[in-house]
């Protein structure tokens, strides 16, 4: 049978739980659970991510949401995020939008890239909140600044696109290189349409393998169709490989 007693140093370093989860999802749990009631603040937010994912121990939304909540009123600004993408999709409690936006807003402005990013999300599209382009665009320019490859993607967008600002072509073509090789695909299979375009087919098609690999469900069942209608016959022959991984997505 497994040893899963743990000394107390393990306990107490939020650094090591983290690490242990790759290790043991279990043992981890039993770990960040007496982390968590030691007042462990990593431990504690970690707490609320595997019961929120069921890693390592049974599902449990809104018992997450309270481990969130107490962390977050500790100053942690991941767990601060993370209740607001509780609110922002109805995980442990009623979809609250305008929650979800309060939550971001105190993380963002302390500085947390992935608040920047998802408080952006909910001005680009109005929800909770007016939107406002132009403070969606700033988030995730400060985002993008910070290192957020996702937020790279979409500053690319913005700048290509010249909504709320000059177009600016260059710019945005720089943005979704940084994006991709920050491991984002949408930011991968932005740079691989700006390499198309170039005429640059062979590493196009590197960047676009990498965007099936590592894409979700969405993103790939989109992007499918575009491919399918590329004019260059080796782009267009990917739309199949990104089908086939739709289907393995809908069968898992």
């Amino acid at each position: 049978m497994a040893d899963f007693r743990l000394r107390r140093e393990e306990v107490l370093d939020g650094e090591r739980l983290t690490a242990m989860l790759e290790e043991s999802p279990a043992r981890a749990a039993q770990a960040i659970l007496l982390a968590a009631g030691e007042g462990v603040l990593e431990a504690q937010a970690l707490l609320g991510q595997i019961l929120l994912d069921g890693h390592g121990i049974a599902q449990d939304q809104p018992l997450a949401l309270r481990w969130f909540e107490i962390a977050a009123g500790q100053g942690h600004l991941m767990a601060r995020n993370m209740l607001g993408r509780c609110h922002e999709h109805g995980w442990g409690c009623p979809v609250d939008a305008g929650n979800a936006v309060k939550h971001y807003r105190i993380a963002a402005d302390a500085g947390l890239d992935w608040a920047m990013y998802n408080l952006a999300n909910l001005l680009a599209t109005g929800r909770g909140v007016v939107v406002d382009h132009l403070q969606a665009m700033a988030l995730y320019q400060r985002a993008a600044e910070a290192g957020h490859a996702k937020s790279m993607n979409l500053l690319g967008r913005y700048l290509e696109e010249g909504q709320v600002c000059p177009a600016n072509p260059a710019a945005a073509h720089d943005w979704y290189r940084r994006s991709a090789e920050g491991g984002d695909f949408r930011g991968q299979f932005s740079y691989a349409a700006v390499l198309a375009a170039e005429g640059r087919i062979d590493d196009a098609i590197v960047w676009l393998e990498k965007a099936l690999a590592g894409g979700n469900l969405n993103f790939l069942r989109v992007a499918s169709q575009t491919l399918a209608s590329a004019t260059d016959p080796r782009i267009q022959a990917l739309a199949q490989a990104y089908a086939h991984r739709c289907a393995e997505f809908q069968n898992t």
